[in-house]
């Protein structure tokens, strides 16, 4: 399978727009730029694939300074110190320790089984139901939210009342500061009364595992709150984009469907072109320079803000051959969207194994998915630092 579409970019952060053409394009010779955030503050937004690496590996670019009160700011929001995404070194390793065994690829793998049985359960109710649907309210929404419920612990009736919660962790425009506050403050209280009644009543979950690892002294009280808050949210927002951004990248060429419906074989690279081409986080979270670190074609100040474009990396002309056409066949290079070294994503083998389970299921349940036709199919969502679809409407 070999062909050049991958669908609209939809909305993006207007700052990483800026640099992509009306038409998804990517330029060439773009490598450091600088850009004003929506807080007002002046960072640089790295776009070439070898220094993308580079930024994230680099010591010299911390996490941790990135959310002091002086530090330039993405946006309003107030930053979370005590976040495992918010640290350096050492304290990062001590909390990335305490999940990192629920996250490996075995341990995804262990979980494909009841995936499948719920992706089956969805999709037989689109059938059910059918000629058409809503995928994003019909599987990539609820799909993730109970493979997340079920790792983490929480009580499946719970998992509807965080999802107007979740986006608050990436949002850069879409609200106002009192209602990211509030809905933080919502989900603090949640995961305060889950962790209390985990307290009470263990269960073989990842959430009670935290909590003994804060009893045993590994993790503070706060560090056991935000670390529940964050796997909550990254590992759902983060999939449903993923989930609706893939499927709407092969619908966009309904060559590329068919091909994948009549190669399964090709299923797995085709599962990383699409990560590859469509990321649901487009940019990395923000970096400070500790000291001068000349990057590229500019030297970076201590003190000055970086951000890396995982977009503009996974669709580098001097990295990929076909860097803006869906090639299972092509790339000697890994994509950049679950990051690169240390904080690399910890759910990238949970969220590859969903869209893989779900592509998989599609395309041999829906020979003939198509998207639906009229303005009102696709629905962007907007003024977030990740992408996504809020409406995805199909018919077979």
């Amino acid at each position: 399978m070999k062909h050049r579409s991958a669908g609209p970019l939809g909305p993006l952060p207007e700052f990483l727009g800026q640099y992509v053409a009306a038409e998804g394009h990517v330029p060439d010779g773009i490598d450091v730029v600088p850009f004003f955030t929506p807080a007002g503050d002046k960072m640089w937004l790295v776009c070439d694939y070898a220094l993308a690496r580079r930024v994230l590996t680099d010591k010299r670019f911390s996490r941790a300074e990135a959310v002091t009160a002086h530090a330039p700011k993405l946006n309003d929001a107030q930053p979370v110190p005590n976040s495992m995404m918010s640290m350096d070194g050492a304290e990062h390793s001590r909390l990335r320790r305490v999940v990192t065994k629920a996250f490996t690829t075995g341990r995804a793998a262990a979980m494909a089984p009841a995936i499948e049985r719920l992706a089956d359960r969805h999709l037989d109710a689109m059938a059910a139901a059918g000629p058409g649907t809503d995928l994003i309210e019909g599987l990539a929404a609820p799909l993730p939210l109970a493979v997340l419920c079920s790792l983490l612990g929480v009580p499946p009736e719970d998992g509807t009342r965080f999802r107007d919660w979740v986006e608050v962790l990436f949002d850069i425009s879409a609200s106002t500061p009192q209602e990211k506050a509030r809905r933080r403050l919502e989900l603090i209280d949640y995961m305060a009364d889950l962790i209390d009644a985990k307290r009470r009543r263990p269960e073989d979950d990842l959430l009670t595992s935290m909590i003994g690892a804060h009893e045993q002294g590994e993790l503070s009280m706060g560090e056991l709150l935000t670390m529940g808050l964050t796997l909550l949210m990254a590992g759902y927002e983060t999939v449903v984009g993923q989930l609706g951004l893939s499927v709407h990248a092969l619908l966009s060429d309904p060559a590329g469907y068919a091909d994948l419906r009549d190669r399964p074989e090709e299923l797995a690279p085709t599962v990383e072109e699409l990560l590859r081409l469509t990321p649901s986080t487009p940019i990395s979270f923000p970096r400070v320079a500790v000291e001068p670190v000349p990057l590229g074609s500019v030297t970076v100040q201590a003190g000055e803000g970086v951000i890396v474009s995982l977009l503009h990396g996974n669709r580098d002309g001097r990295t990929f051959t076909e860097p803006e056409g869906l090639d299972p066949q092509g790339h000697d290079a890994a994509h950049l969207t679950f990051g690169h070294g240390v904080h690399r994503c910890l759910g990238a083998p949970l969220a590859r194994l969903q869209v893989r389970i779900v592509l998989e299921r599609l395309v041999r349940r829906f020979p003939t998915l198509r998207l639906a036709s009229g303005p009102e199919a696709v629905v962007w969502k907007d003024g977030l630092g990740t992408r996504g679809l809020s409406r995805l409407l199909v018919e077979w």
